[in-house]
C-alpha cells in the first residue's frame, strides 16, 4: 500500500510569492492614484473652463449691447424721473444718482465706464460701492448701462424701466406714473458694474471671483453684488479702433480718449481663470501676460489659463470712458 506524500511550500517559495503580490498591490495602487489624481485634474480644469466661458459670455453680451435704449439713439432724449432721486449710487464721488445718468453733464453719453488695471483705491474712487479692501488690484473694472433686449412682458414695482415712444423716453421706476404721448413701451434698465474681488463666500477664503453691481429692485433700487464666476484672477479690456473708416479694427487699445471711444468697433475681453483646487504634484511657473496687464508669474499649485473674447459694438454713439 502506498503512502500519499503532501509537501508544503518553502519559506523561499512563501516570500518570493508574497514580493510579487506586493508588487502586484503596488502597480495597482499606482494606477488608482494616478487615475484618481487624472480624474480630479480634469475635474478641476473642466470647471475652470466652465466658469471662464460663462463670464465671457455674461462679459460679452453686455459690452456688445452696451448703449442699447431701444428705439432711442440719443440717450439725452431720455429724460430722468424724480423717483430717482435716490441717496444710495455707485458712481464717483459728488456724482449724485450716477446710475441712472445717461449723459455726462457735458453731453457725452456715459454707457460704458472703465478702469483700467485698477487699486483697490482707484476703484472704489470710481465706483462707490466697490469695497476697496476686498478688490482684486490690477484688474479693470467695467461699468455698462443698458436696457434689456426686449420690451418687459409686465411691470414689477420697484424695477427701472425706460418707456419709450419711438421719440423720446422716461427713465422711471415702477408704479410711478410715466407720462409720455402717443403708443409706448417699458424696457427694463439693467446697468452692470464687472470687477473683480479677492474672495468668493466669505473674505478672506482667497478665491479670487468675478463679481458684477446690478440694479435691485426696492425703494429706492440699489446697486447689490451677483458674482458669478469663481477663480477668474484678472480681467482686462482692450478696444478695437477702426482707423480707416472700413468698419473693421485695426489695432487694440488698453486706455482709448475720448476722441478714440468714437472709432470703436470691437471690444476684446480676456480673463486669466485659475482651478478651484490646487494641485500638490504640481507646480505653475508659467508667466501669464495679458494687455497692459503686469505679468503674473503665481509658482503656486493651481492651473491656469486664459480665456478671450470680441465681440462687436453695437452702439458706438453712446459710448464713453470715464477713467484711465
Amino acid at each position: 500500500m502506498k503512502r500519499n506524500l503532501q509537501s508544503g511550500v518553502t519559506l523561499i517559495e512563501l516570500m518570493v510569492a508574497m514580493t510579487l503580490g506586493l508588487l502586484l498591490l503596488a502597480a495597482v495602487l499606482t494606477v488608482f492614484v494616478g487615475t484618481k489624481h487624472g480624474f480630479n485634474r480634469n475635474q478641476n480644469v473642466a470647471r475652470m473652463q466652465e466658469d471662464a466661458r460663462f463670464a465671457l459670455e455674461e462679459l460679452t453680451r453686455d459690452l456688445s449691447m452696451a448703449g442699447f435704449y431701444a428705439e432711442l439713439v440719443d440717450p439725452a432724449s431720455i429724460t430722468e424721473d424724480a423717483t430717482l432721486n435716490v441717496a444710495t449710487d455707485c458712481g464717483p464721488a459728488g456724482a449724485a444718482n450716477w446710475i441712472f445718468q445717461l449723459v455726462r453733464p457735458d453731453g457725452q453719453a456715459d454707457s460704458v465706464n472703465v478702469v483700467d488695471n485698477a487699486t483697490g483705491a482707484t476703484a472704489a474712487a470710481a465706483f462707490g460701492c466697490i469695497d476697496a479692501a476686498t478688490f482684486q488690484k490690477s484688474t479693470d473694472v467695467v461699468a455698462i448701462k443698458r436696457v434689456l433686449g426686449a420690451p418687459a412682458p409686465a411691470l414689477t414695482a420697484g424695477r427701472t424701466y425706460v418707456r419709450t415712444n419711438d421719440t423720446i423716453g422716461l427713465l422711471y421706476v415702477h408704479p410711478t406714473p410715466a407720462g409720455i404721448a402717443g403708443v409706448t413701451r417699458d424696457w427694463e434698465y439693467a446697468p452692470r458694474i464687472y470687477y473683480i474681488r479677492t474672495y468668493a463666500n466669505v473674505p478672506g477664503d482667497g478665491i479670487p471671483t468675478l463679481c458684477r453691481k446690478t440694479l435691485e429692485a426696492g425703494a429706492p433700487p440699489t446697486m447689490v453684488d451677483s458674482c458669478i464666476a469663481q477663480g477668474i484672477e484678472d480681467l482686462q479690456v482692450d478696444w478695437g479702433l477702426d482707423a480707416d473708416g472700413d468698419g473693421a479694427a485695426n489695432y487694440y487699445v488698453s486706455t482709448p480718449t475720448a476722441a478714440e471711444m468714437t472709432q470703436v468697433v470691437t471690444v476684446r475681453v480676456s480673463l486669466l481663470a485659475r482651478s478651484a483646487a490646487g494641485d500638490t504634484s504640481y507646480v505653475n511657473e508659467k508667466t501669464y501676460t495679458m494687455s497692459n496687464a503686469p505679468p503674473r508669474t503665481p509658482k503656486d499649485n493651481f492651473y491656469r489659463r486664459i480665456y478671450s473674447s470680441t465681440v462687436v459694438v453695437h452702439n458706438v454713439i453712446n459710448l464713453f470712458q470715464l477713467e484711465t
